[in-house]
């Protein structure tokens, strides 16, 4: 059976037995025509200091003290270049400006990218609603894609509310809008409770 070949790529050239094999051209030379890749570097701060200052907080306070930079943002904020915006009781919103970093294959920004979104105002939302010592962590996150993310999208925004908040489990649902108010994607996300025995 013949090995699957990646849509659009070239089929090997057929050499002469003993025919010297060139050398392959340095990455990015532009020799093969592939284009020079792009760079990006970034920083983060220590994990452990952002679990660390949340100790002793409400969800509430903790996102306070993130905001006014009292605490550092998780490591997750730089890596993929989101903003946290707000944060109230049972509400949080998240921002990010597309970036080529961001794109899939297709040349739009990645789903995964719209889910951590997502994920992180669904979550943080549930955890404004939690007193001191008292967390949770993700069961499940359901996203229904709308349409795609581009860089001339601009600045899209997820959005997140509790629906519920029971001794064991919540719920969220968020919106990623543009500008305009154009809705891209929405979820729904089910979170465990934890609270001390």
């Amino acid at each position: 059976m013949p090995a699957a070949q990646v849509p659009g790529a070239r089929a090997p050239e057929a050499r002469a037995p003993g025919a010297e094999i060139p050398e392959p051209a340095a990455p990015g030379s532009g020799a093969s025509g592939v284009p020079e890749p792009r760079q990006r570097t970034f920083t983060w701060s220590d994990p452990g200091a952002v679990v660390a200052g949340g100790a002793g907080l409400s969800g509430v306070e903790f996102f306070t003290e993130i905001v006014a930079g009292r605490i550092p943002p998780p490591p997750i904020m730089q890596a993929l270049d989101l903003d946290g915006v707000s944060f109230g009781e049972g509400t949080a919103t998240f921002r990010v400006t597309p970036q080529e970093f961001h794109y899939n294959t297709l040349g739009t920004v990645h789903g995964g990218v719209f889910a951590t979104l997502l994920d992180s105002a669904c979550g943080c939302a549930v955890h404004t609603r939690l007193p001191a010592g008292v967390f949770y962590t993700s069961l499940d996150l359901s996203l229904k894609f709308l349409r795609p993310v581009t860089i001339d999208t601009g600045p899209v925004t997820a959005q997140a509310t509790v629906t519920h908040l029971g001794r064991r489990t919540a719920l969220a649902e968020g919106r990623l809008t543009d500008a305009a108010g154009k809705v891209y994607a929405t979820a729904t996300s089910s979170c465990l409770i934890m609270r001390p025995a």
